[in-house]
This record gives C-alpha cells, sequence and structure tokens, in this order.
C-alpha cells in the first residue's frame, strides 16, 4: 500500500516542521476485525438459500441471520474495548461483555440455521455448542477484571479511567466525524493531535497525581475540540470554506501546543518530585549512618 511520504521537503512537510505531532500516528492498537467481517457471510447465505422454502422456513431463516449479524457486530465492538483495554495501564473491564454475548448469539443462530435444514432439534443444538466452542477458543472473552496500578488507592484509579473514558470518547467522535469529509490532510492533521492527546493521558494513567492539572484538559477542552469539530464538518461537507478550515486547523495546532505543553510540564514535575524523594531518602539514609558512596567513588 501507497504511503505519504512525510518528509520536510515533502508537499505539507513545511507545516508539520514546526508541530510538535512529530509522533507517529496510530498509537492506538487496533483489533484485526478481517475475521470478524467474514462471520458476517454466514447471515448473508442463509437468508439467501432460504428465499423459496416456504413462508415459515424463510422467517425462521431470517430471524437466524439476524442473530448470526448482531452477533458478528457485538464481537467486531468487544475485540476493539478489549484493544482499548490492552493499550491502556489503567481500565475498567467493558461494562458489557460484547464477546461473550457474540459467543452465545453465534450459537444460537448456527442453532437456529442447522434446524431450518435437515439436522432435527437434536442435531441443531449440537451445532449450535460447537459454534459456541469454537468462537469461544478462537476470539476468547471478554476483560473480566479491572487494570490497575500497585500503590495507588481505587478510588483514585477509578477517577482517572473515567476521565480517560470520557477522552478517549471525545478523540473517538473526531476521528470519525472528521473522516466523513474524505480529506486525507484533514484525517492526518486530527490523527496528528491525538498522538498528543493520548500522550497526556498514558502520562496520567501512569501517575493518576497529574489528573488534576491534566482534568481540564482531557475534559473541557477535549470536549471544545469535538463540538468545533462537529461544526466544521457540518459546514465543510456543505461549502467547501478555505477560511473555515484554516481556522480548523489553526485550531488543532493551538490545541498542538498547549497539550504538548502541559504534558512535558506534568513529567518535569514529576521528575522534580522523583529527585527531592530521592534526596530526602538519601539524607535520612546518612542519618542513620548508611553510607551510599560505591567503590568506584571511594
Amino acid at each position: 500500500m501507497a504511503k505519504r511520504f512525510g518528509g520536510k521537503f515533502s508537499p505539507d512537510g513545511q507545516q508539520d516542521a514546526g508541530r510538535p505531532g512529530a509522533s507517529p500516528r496510530g498509537a492506538v492498537a487496533k483489533p484485526a476485525d478481517g475475521r470478524v467481517k467474514l462471520l458476517y457471510v454466514p447471515a448473508i447465505v442463509l437468508a439467501a438459500t432460504s428465499l423459496n422454502d416456504g413462508p415459515v422456513t424463510l422467517v425462521t431463516a431470517l430471524v437466524g441471520a439476524a442473530v448470526l449479524a448482531l452477533a458478528a457486530w457485538l464481537l467486531q465492538e468487544g475485540l476493539a474495548a478489549e484493544a482499548a483495554y490492552d493499550t491502556r495501564k489503567v481500565a475498567r473491564r467493558p461494562a458489557l461483555p460484547r464477546k461473550m454475548l457474540a459467543t452465545a448469539l453465534t450459537g444460537v443462530g448456527v442453532t437456529i440455521a442447522a434446524y431450518t435444514g435437515d439436522s432435527g432439534a437434536i442435531g441443531a443444538v449440537l451445532y449450535g455448542i460447537a459454534a459456541a466452542g469454537l468462537h469461544t477458543a478462537t476470539f476468547g472473552i471478554d476483560p473480566m477484571t479491572d487494570k490497575r496500578m500497585e500503590g495507588i488507592d481505587s478510588f483514585q484509579q477509578d477517577r482517572v479511567a473515567r476521565v480517560v473514558d470520557q477522552a478517549e470518547a471525545h478523540l473517538d467522535v473526531m476521528k470519525r466525524q472528521i473522516e466523513t469529509v474524505s480529506d486525507r490532510r484533514l484525517t492526518e492533521r486530527v490523527e496528528d493531535f491525538q498522538v498528543i492527546a493520548r500522550r497526556m493521558i498514558r502520562t496520567v494513567e501512569e501517575d493518576p497525581r497529574d489528573l488534576t492539572g491534566a482534568r481540564k484538559f482531557l475534559g473541557v477542552y477535549l470536549m471544545g475540540a469535538r463540538d468545533a469539530t462537529l461544526k466544521f464538518v457540518d459546514l465543510y461537507n456543505r461549502r467547501k470554506d478555505a477560511d473555515a478550515r484554516a481556522a480548523y486547523e489553526a485550531l488543532l495546532d493551538d490545541l498542538e501546543q498547549n497539550f504538548a505543553a502541559r504534558t512535558d510540564k506534568m513529567m518535569l514535575d514529576d521528575r522534580s518530585d522523583m529527585d527531592i524523594e530521592i534526596n530526602v531518602l538519601r539524607d535520612r539514609l546518612q542519618r542513620e549512618g548508611v553510607n551510599l558512596k560505591t567503590k568506584g567513588n571511594e
């Protein structure tokens, strides 16, 4: 697949060079959903092959096809939720176990599909159980526990998880909306901003004490960026306004610079706190008569 050259002297290269978005895009892991898309095929085949089998069989087959299609969609959503869970250091388990629901619905859908044939009731149930078992073996189950960090109380981690969930939701809306414009340059600009915003998110996850300083950025500012994206997309899809586009890109530039600067400050503060703790510990050990000099420094 062809890939845009992103060097300094490429088209748009001068625009990218001065921004803090030097991090590579695609920081969020995405599930490989090629296998999931194949699971829509049995639903289509089941509905198509039952068109000439009478009204009862047709309705039964259509119900089975709908169940199989719903199972495929739930699985796709469950894999996306699992990918987001895996990339985060602090995360709550999915509230809805989509993958396990997809497994159950797959079993039901295959049972209905087999029953419309010549398998009989018992044979259809056995086919459904086998399908559910293979589904679980292939895709697994949903995460069942919350991800937590040692040394941080549950209340603080829950606060971080709620803020991060909200921030990720705002970023997802921005991405989905800007993709409707079908402009690669704008899509990449939003992706650049998402990389920087997620750098702040990861920083907060690693040290929840940073939440106080980042909460306005991950809440109010991202909500504003989402709303601005919605308004821009609505306007730009109706009329390709160059001034509106320039204003939107300028907004993204300002957001990137502010998010990057705030994240750097949080990381610097963390380093300062660590240095203070080390110095306090060193002074305390020296008062206790513990010699901290290594052989090389003696």
